[in-house]
């Protein structure tokens, strides 16, 4: 009888000291610790093997993860999904937007459930909300000495040359401002690895009391953070969303008072979305993405790259990968018999130019003086559009941005 074809896992063998389940979704072995003398980790040993009869179940805190029955008391304690004390620096929805409380919000609904009647009439609310908006642009693309070497590196991806274009520009950019200098804390929001803050800090070289918060809302592998040990530099990271983050409640900025000097490479959330007035009544969180995603993309397509997204969160592959261009609704694909890829393209365009704007009044009626400018080229970062601002009573180094 013909033996039967060896199933995936059967062709390797699970790294010595680890745990031996074999993953089906991941393709792969787990990679988690096994205690000596065991053949799996404790997330696994009720799954593969029984173990003196004990009862594995999920985590009522985290469906992610299981625990032995009984021992649920005792991990409820100690589980990392567990609701945390909250920081002082935490109030809710502080950076949410006004909100008038006589208003009712509208339910969000996916753009495909639109019907080519609702949704022609929400490009013609867009398009007559954008009418008379300046969509022109002046090219400010910039490099800067500290990543100079880097550049150079001919171990670079193409992806890595990318980021480290960006970021060089923005580092240039924010030297054109008179923002880089001693005396000062960078907050860069959405760090993720926290590069921009690298490089930041290599720039300023050997400049006095300079200090980072970091702040992601998410765990990140592969920070940088470690690698500073300055004298006068001080790294600090806080897991929140910017949503909820009051920066005068930051013990570092309280109690040093340095001018700050707020950084980001291709930042998103509520906070930012909220930071534009005029883009209230459209789904602009959605179809902005057009601009960048062109809707070409099939299922499949979005199923790999979704794939590619998670496997990517666990190498030391840059953070907020080319474009931001995130498939949130991949049954869009039913609207290509109405719009054109370049219809749609030019419908995300209008969705960006509303929201910038509105970036850009918001800012003015708070006292600053805003500026939208290219940074990178489009072959670069379809996400080429740099917003700075400086508050209108001076431009020196030693005001708050």
């Amino acid at each position: 009888m013909a033996a039967s074809a060896p199933t995936p896992h059967a062709t390797g063998f699970p790294t010595e000291g680890r745990c031996s389940y074999y993953v089906e979704k991941k393709k792969r072995f787990c990679r988690m610790v096994a205690a000596a003398g065991k053949r799996f980790c404790g997330e696994h040993a009720g799954v593969a093997e029984e173990e003196n009869d004990r009862k594995r179940i999920l985590c009522p805190l985290d469906t992610k993860h299981t625990v032995y029955e009984d021992q649920l008391a005792k991990h409820l304690k100690k589980c990392n999904s567990r609701e945390k004390p909250k920081p002082d620096f935490f109030i809710q929805d502080i950076n949410a937007g006004l909100k008038d409380e006589t208003e009712i919000p509208e339910p969000l609904v996916p753009i495909s459930s639109l019907s080519e009647e609702q949704l022609e009439s929400l490009i013609k609310k867009l398009r007559k909300a954008s009418e008379g908006l300046n969509s022109t642009l002046k090219d400010q693309i910039m490099s800067h000495p500290a990543l100079h070497d880097a550049l150079s590196d001919p171990k670079n991806g193409d992806s890595a040359t990318k980021h480290l274009k960006q970021q060089a520009s923005i580092l240039g950019n924010i030297e054109k401002l008179k923002l880089l200098g001693p005396r000062r804390c960078f907050v860069e929001f959405g760090a993720g690895k926290g590069k921009l803050s690298h490089w930041v800090d290599i720039a300023l070289k050997d400049a006095e009391k300079v200090h980072f918060i970091l702040v992601e809302k998410v765990t990140t592998r592969f920070k940088v953070d470690g690698k500073h040990r300055k004298k006068d530099s001080v790294f600090e990271r806080l897991q929140i969303d910017i949503q909820h983050l009051c920066l005068s409640k930051i013990p570092l900025l309280s109690k040093e008072k340095l001018p700050v000097v707020g950084i980001g490479k291709h930042l998103c959330g509520m906070a930012t979305a909220q930071l534009s007035p005029l883009s209230g009544s459209l789904p602009n969180k959605r179809m902005s993405s057009w601009a960048t995603c062109g809707m070409r993309r099939t299922s499949l397509e979005a199923s790999n790259i979704t794939q590619r997204r998670k496997d990517h969160q666990n190498d030391d592959s840059e953070e907020h990968d080319d474009g931001g261009c995130k498939i949130t609704d991949t049954s869009t694909e039913s609207l290509s018999g109405f719009l054109t890829v370049e219809e749609k393209k030019k419908i995300g365009h209008l969705c960006k130019l509303l929201i910038d704007q509105g970036r850009i009044k918001y800012l003015q009626q708070k006292g600053f003086n805003p500026a939208l400018q290219y940074y990178t080229d489009p072959l670069v970062s379809l996400e080429n559009v740099l917003l700075t601002a400086l508050p209108n009573q001076s431009s020196s180094p030693e005001t708050t941005t």
